[in-house]
């Protein structure tokens, strides 16, 4: 896989406690942003996967029946 610089602007604070972890797990800035960034990709991919999913769902008539969706609004009101 390819690499490639990006560059960007970030305030001084965040850039020293990503310096300061960076340190702390003995690795460099650039080591600590693709983790990050791995992270936040696999994070916003799950949630537009899920959203899709709903979608096609929905699209289909796949609905849960007023009855189920009592129960479930139910259940989670009354966790007391």
């Amino acid at each position: 896989m390819s690499k490639e610089n990006v560059t960007f602007r970030l305030d001084s604070h965040k850039r020293q406690v990503l310096d300061a972890i960076a340190a702390g797990m003995d690795r460099d800035r650039s080591y600590i942003l693709n983790e990050a960034i791995a992270v936040y990709l696999e994070m916003h991919q799950w949630q537009i996967d899920e959203i899709q999913q709903g979608l096609a769902e929905a699209e289909a008539g796949d609905f849960v029946s007023d009855t189920e969706a009592q129960a479930m609004f139910a259940q989670l009101t009354d966790a007391s």
